[in-house]
């Protein structure tokens, strides 16, 4: 089988598998950026580590390798519009209108089912991604009772 041919059946196959959906938030010059994951992974306990892989064609990447911390909202089962408006390619500036945060962290995104920030340790290129692996510096949950999942090219709560 072509490797084309193995992508296209690996895209397929995972999308069957449902995934959590968060925004990842980096901040470099004063600037955040932000983009839809459902690729958060919880790496290790003891260190406490997560790792997030971001494509290196995506508009937060170099901005993400800037930046030193970086934040993730893991979304709320009624989150589905932030998640479909992080998903678009947005101008920076237009990217936060309307777009609640916590005003003790603008990274943060509220009424979210949890956060977590996290300060880069590695980065690992993996194919078209890098895998940013982060040592979490503080991680709570939130207020939404359920969670947002993607699924079958879709959005479900959970």
């Amino acid at each position: 089988m072509s490797e084309g041919a193995v992508g296209a059946n690996q895209r397929a196959l995972f999308r069957r598998w449902p995934s959590g959906v968060g925004v990842v938030v980096a901040e470099l010059d004063g600037r955040r950026s932000g983009i839809t994951i459902g690729s958060l992974v919880s790496l290790s306990l003891s260190p406490p580590l997560v790792g997030v892989a971001i494509d290196v064609q995506a508009s937060i990447h170099e901005p993400f390798r800037g930046a030193t911390e970086w934040a993730v909202s893991l979304l709320g089962g009624e989150q589905e519009r932030l998640a479909k408006h992080f998903a678009r390619s947005v101008p920076p500036i237009a990217l936060w209108d309307g777009v609640e945060v916590l005003q003790r962290d603008p990274r943060l995104l509220a009424g979210a089912a949890g956060w977590l920030v996290a300060a880069t340790e590695h980065e690992i290129v993996v194919g078209d991604h890098t895998l940013f692996v982060g040592r979490l510096l503080s991680i709570e949950a939130g207020p939404a009772e359920t969670s947002l999942v993607y699924v079958a090219g879709g959005y479900s709560s959970l």
